[in-house]
């Protein structure tokens, strides 16, 4: 006797079949239409990595991430194709970053123990240590504080998580089913509840630079301009405001609970 299809087993294999007849001339066209938002996303990654590292490369890249989202996308799912691809393009672009292993041991060094210090001097303090404070406790000028910055910003990668936090904020709506692709959805909501805790803490200055970046989607050059400094001041400020993000979730969650982001970026061996 042959079984019946659930509803959601006719569903999926609807979807399924839909995928299988696109035609090809169609899915070229989708290809044309989104490949601003992939060029865009990959200038956006460019302008906060070494120069080495070529926006073409995470262009390609995130144009191959684009044609999986095409082929993988479920409209029955309830989520726009249009945000479904954005997540899709970008998290290719990741891991082709993180796959290039293009940060040198002693930088990731340098990094993981400029987090300790400034995580105990937190600690210590009981609030965000400020510029000054912090150069103090490196053992280092002000100037060189600024530098170290500069030189870390293409490790502290923070994924769209922070984008969520900022939009539910004003209103927006939280993603389901490509949020859970891109982290453990065990404890996704714990950790939205420490970032959401960790930008309240922020300076109004660094939540304006982050709101600016990640929810209305401005390069670093036009928050530049938007709030009369240089591009340079404004990258610090927002390495500055992920890094402090990050030492909380390393702080307030167990290791086995962090999201493979924070293990990645932060690892010092």
């Amino acid at each position: 006797m042959q079984r019946k299809m659930s509803s959601t087993q006719m569903v999926s294999s609807q979807a399924l079949g839909a995928r299988m007849r696109m035609d090809p001339a169609k899915k070229e066209q989708l290809v044309l239409q989104h490949c601003n938002m992939v060029k865009f996303a990959a200038l956006r990654l460019a302008s906060r990595l070494p120069s080495h590292i070529s926006a073409d490369d995470l262009f390609n890249t995130g144009i191959i991430g684009l044609i999986d989202a095409i082929d993988k996308f479920d409209e029955s799912q309830g989520i726009q194709f249009e945000t479904y691809a954005r997540i899709r393009v970008r998290g290719a672009m990741l891991d082709e970053i993180r796959a290039m292993d293009w940060i040198p041991r002693s930088l990731r060094q340098k990094s993981t123990e400029m987090e300790k210090k400034l995580s105990n001097l937190e600690q210590r303090l009981g609030r965000y240590p400020s510029d000054e404070e912090a150069a103090a406790e490196l053992e280092i000028s002000l100037d060189d504080y600024y530098k170290l910055l500069d030189e870390i910003k293409g490790i502290r990668l923070l994924p769209e998580e922070i984008g969520d936090v900022l939009a539910e904020g004003r209103g927006g709506n939280q993603l389901s089913t490509a949020s859970d692709e891109l982290f453990q959805k065990t404890y996704k909501q714990e950790i939205k509840k420490h970032l959401t805790e960790g930008i309240e803490a922020l300076s109004k200055k660094e939540q304006l630079v982050l709101s600016l970046y990640y929810y209305e989607e401005l390069t670093m050059k036009e928050i530049g301009v938007v709030l009369g400094y240089t591009e340079s001041r404004i990258s610090q400020i927002h390495t500055k405001a992920v890094l402090k993000l990050r030492t909380r979730l390393t702080r307030k969650l167990k290791r086995e609970d962090l999201p493979d982001y924070v293990h990645s970026c932060g690892a010092g061996a």
